[in-house]
């Protein structure tokens, strides 16, 4: 089953929903998110990055950072720019990019499932970045959304498209050109729509393992604090945003590598040429799995995988990332750990191909695009209890922070 709950939100006045979303914190740079908050003091950028309104000799994990953030949050709502909702409820979370459109419901997820394996994770997370949105989450007393998913059903269909009929409270499209639209869930679906993701039988972190961590964490740190716990409290729970598997959009998450590792252009290509088959002036972009687009020397390359190079039937293995990194990244280019290694950098494919090209004429040495990732292949991965290589999933649109706030202290 998966455990869903309304909570009282708090939530900007609907006119100024606009000025106070923004991207999530993982996203964006700290320059870039000085830029766009800049002239603008109500962006929810100060409170997810915090640092935006320190020196910038600040280090970002200073305790100032963190205080800085929770003293923001504070003012937005001290202000009245943030409004808490008069009951608990869940809401319907609409995002539109060009053609396509997702819906998922908002609700507390519980950290109980997380620790019991029940909301399945894809990836490993990083101690560092994990322990940063931990002590974040303390301290602000309040979580950024999770963007899970669930394998679609029409009964949680319908529910929502009748929410979808009403009016919305926020319905607006930021800056990039993606839509955004919030409704209330009216009191009397609220408990259908739990009885029916009671159902369910596992939620998949599709984005935001940190934040799904850290949530889970602080709700089991503050559980191993009080005596007089129950399981009940606001803090066994974190915010998600839980997305029908069959709306959502991965694209391509691509990569670029500073050097050759010592080869020559003509010893690299013919290395390459043992694994794939390697064509010359080709598309860019590949055309389905096993291929691969490698932008080097000015000219683009199609690469396919050799039959018998990787091991069709593993689900992890068989993922176009691992092919990369196992047959050309480790062996070829030396970058046996991409979660570290500085001379790999990953490129989302919100970006473009453009941008590949851009990296190498500037000064790297090679870039690959990739084919994304599909839903069931992270599900797949996620239901053997693995992970997958880092950097294999990118999704988009990426959720707006500060549309729906949810604190840890009151249900």
């Amino acid at each position: 089953m998966s455990d869903i709950r309304p909570f009282r939100a708090l939530r900007p006045r609907p006119d100024l929903a606009a000025r106070v979303a923004s991207y999530p914190y993982d996203v964006i740079s700290s320059d870039e998110a000085r830029a766009l908050a800049e002239g603008n003091d109500i962006s929810y950028l100060h409170v997810v990055k915090p640092e935006i309104d320190l020196p910038r000799e600040v280090d970002l994990y200073d305790d100032r950072v963190y205080a800085q953030g929770a003293k923001n949050l504070r003012r937005l709502i001290a202000e009245g720019v943030l409004i808490r909702e008069s009951e608990p409820r869940l809401y319907v979370y609409q995002q539109r990019m060009g053609d396509h459109v997702q819906a998922g419901v908002v609700a507390a997820c519980s950290c109980q499932e997380y620790a019991d394996g029940l909301i399945k994770r894809h990836e490993f997370t990083r101690k560092d970045k994990e322990d940063d949105r931990t002590r974040h989450t303390h301290e602000l007393n309040a979580n950024d959304p999770v963007f899970l998913t669930y394998r679609q059903r029409t009964d949680i269909d319908t529910l929502v498209d009748r929410v979808r009929q009403l009016e919305p409270v926020y319905d607006f499209v930021a800056d990039d050109g993606f839509g955004h639209t919030v409704w209330v869930v009216p009191a009397e679906l609220t408990e259908p729509l739990q009885e029916a993701f009671r159902a369910v039988p596992a939620l998949y972190v599709a984005d935001g393992h940190h934040r799904a961590a850290s949530g889970a964490r602080v709700g089991l740190e503050r559980r191993a604090q009080n005596p007089h716990h129950t399981g009940n409290e606001p803090y066994n729970y974190f915010m998600a945003v839980v997305f029908p598997h069959n709306q959502l959009k991965i694209m391509d998450y691509n990569r670029v590598v500073k050097d050759l590792h010592g080869h020559t252009p003509e010893s690299f290509l013919a290395a390459v040429a043992g694994k794939f088959t390697v064509t010359p002036d080709a598309p860019a972009r590949p055309e389905h799995g096993d291929q691969f687009g490698m932008y080097f020397g000015g000219r683009w390359y199609r690469l396919e995988a050799k039959p018998g190079s990787f091991p069709d039937q593993d689900p992890v293995r068989s993922l176009d990332v691992a092919i990369l990194q196992e047959n050309l990244l480790a062996p070829i280019l030396g970058i046996t750990d991409p979660r570290t290694d500085k001379r790999i950098d990953f490129v989302g494919g919100i970006r473009g191909l453009g941008e590949l090209e851009q990296r190498v004429d500037s000064g790297w040495a090679v870039a690959f695009a990739l084919h994304p990732t599909s839903l069931e292949q992270l599900m797949t991965v996620a239901d053997c209890g693995e992970v997958m290589p880092p950097k294999s999933t990118w999704f988009e649109p990426k959720l707006r922070s500060g549309l729906l706030v949810r604190t840890l202290d009151i249900w």
